[in-house]
């Protein structure tokens, strides 16, 4: 019996830098770092009194540094006429430098990640505190529309890689001072800013401190990508394949969550934001449902959850009709199906298994691949490929075409994760089926549900408004969007502190 390895100590170090509060000390830190800069300047062109100012080459952007610090404090009369450093340098920490940001620093750890985050140092000799200025360059991706969640009647902007141009894309629309938006700091060596957003007066208060607390005992090195968020965040619910949460480009769609009472997660540097908790209607609603009419969202609605039933059990449905359930199947489509299968050397099971799996194959290599090159595989993958399957007689028709079937209605879910989960029980509820038949299908498909009902996201169960609407219904949170002039209250299970939404 092995023993299980145990990992080494990986202890957080506060802080971080513990050199000398001295420009010396700084530069120690950045030693042979090529982008590290150093300047000594004089205050009225006296050598006694001089001011060592510390930057980073890329992270400050020029002509702030040079327009509000550096002219200020070499051709400023009032710097230049005063009697010691420290008059100086109380007039530079009250206004003298044009500087909309100034902080004073006590200690090597603040001024070394001020200087990160694009900060200019000023440090005067003789002393404890140091001046930080705000010049940090604001190069960034411009917004744009969004690629993955196009939208003919909604805006036309989406997250960048900025969070505070997101925020502020967040602000401008939810102009409400009872925004309020918590601020830490994740991973040891990334040290991302991750802002936690929420609505004071609407959201439940249990619900937002649940969620920094989630996002503060992150123990990272680096927060680079969205699974280092999203599986850190889960908490227990790890093992299934279904997202637990749900995130968005679009800051409309990101608004709407948040005015629902849900709790929004924004990470610098990830164009997306996340919102808890995450339900299973939250994946198969769009923002354009809210911007068409009732009946034809309603309408729409329904076809996505239909389609996600037959993404799920139509391979398997099938399986279990040919193998042991022919009565099921018309006397001529059945007729078809067994000359159709007569030189075909696999069994029923074998041919639907390995179609699934060339159809997971065609689409991984149609995304892996760039735009141009990855539509010519797809094109040959599917057409080339499928035809030349069936001429070969390796595969039957009926099962091309119930793959292509299932495969296609699985691209009408909203969310690309949640129809990846379904794609994965869908192998298993085909297999199930071929086992044992429509007995099979049940018990895979009772399964499921147990598996779903088993989940929850931050204390609200994954099937809700389904399974557990606190007793009553929820009207226009459902399945058929009723008019919105008639849905007057919040969703329940959010327990928000407000339910009215409207008058």
């Amino acid at each position: 019996m092995g023993h299980q390895q145990i990992p080494p100590p990986h202890p957080r170090r506060e802080p971080r830098v513990t050199v000398p509060l001295t420009a010396d000390g700084i530069a120690q830190v950045f030693e042979g770092c090529a982008d590290f800069g150093r300047r000594t300047l004089y205050l009225g062109d006296d050598p006694q009194r001089a001011v060592e100012m510390l930057y980073i080459v890329g992270q400050v952007r020029n002509e702030r540094a040079s327009d509000y610090v550096l002219r200020p404090l070499t051709q400023c009369k009032d710097l230049a006429e005063v009697a010691t450093l420290d008059e100086a340098y109380d007039r530079m920490a009250k206004g003298c430098l044009y500087s909309l940001a100034v902080e004073e620093r006590t200690t090597a750890d603040q001024v070394v990640f001020d200087l990160v985050n694009g900060w200019v140092a000023l440090f005067f000799p003789g002393k404890d505190k140091v001046l930080t200025l705000m010049t940090a360059t604001e190069e960034k991706r411009s917004i744009s529309p969004p690629d993955n969640e196009p939208d003919v009647k909604g805006s036309m902007d989406c997250f960048v890689e900025s969070i505070r141009t997101n925020t502020s894309l967040v602000r401008r629309r939810l102009r409400a001072p009872e925004l309020r938006i918590w601020e830490t700091f994740v991973g040891r060596q990334s040290v991302t800013p991750v802002d936690v957003l929420y609505i004071k007066g609407i959201t439940d208060p249990q619900l937002a401190r649940q969620v920094e607390e989630q996002v503060a005992a992150i123990d990272i090195d680096a927060m680079l990508m969205t699974g280092n968020l999203e599986q850190y965040m889960v908490g227990e619910e790890t093992r299934t394949p279904f997202p637990m949460s749900l995130y968005t480009q679009r800051p409309d769609r990101f608004c709407a969550g948040l005015a629902e009472g849900r709790v929004g997660v924004l990470v610098d540097g990830i164009p997306m934001g996340w919102l808890f908790p995450a339900t299973l209607d939250s994946f198969y609603r769009t923002g354009q449902d809210r911007s068409t009419s009732w009946m034809v969202a309603s309408a729409l609605s329904v076809l996505r959850y239909l389609c996600m039933l037959v993404t799920l059990f139509l391979p398997g449905l099938y399986v279990a009709a040919v193998l042991y359930h022919p009565e099921l199947i018309p006397v001529k489509l059945m007729l078809s199906i067994i000359s159709a299968k007569a030189d075909v050397p696999f069994s029923t099971l074998a041919e639907v298994l390995v179609m699934l799996i060339a159809f997971e194959v065609v689409q991984e290599a149609g995304l892996r691949l760039p735009a141009a090159i990855g539509q010519t595989v797809s094109i040959l993958g599917g057409l080339v490929v499928g035809s030349a399957a069936v001429e070969a007689k390796l595969v039957s028709p009926a099962v091309l075409v119930m793959v292509a079937i299932a495969g296609i209605a699985g691209y009408t879910a909203p969310s690309q994760d949640f129809s990846g989960a379904l794609r994965l029980w869908r192998f298993g509820i085909a297999l199930a089926a071929g086992v044992a038949g429509l007995v099979g299908l049940v018990l895979a498909g009772m399964a499921l549900v147990y598996h779903l009902a088993s989940l929850e996201s931050f204390g609200v169960a994954y099937l809700t408004p389904f399974a557990s609407c606190g007793g009553s219904g929820e009207r226009g949170h459902v399945v058929f969007r009723q008019p919105l002039p008639w849905v007057k209250t919040r969703p329940r299970y959010l327990n928000p502190q407000n339910r009215r939404n409207q008058g």
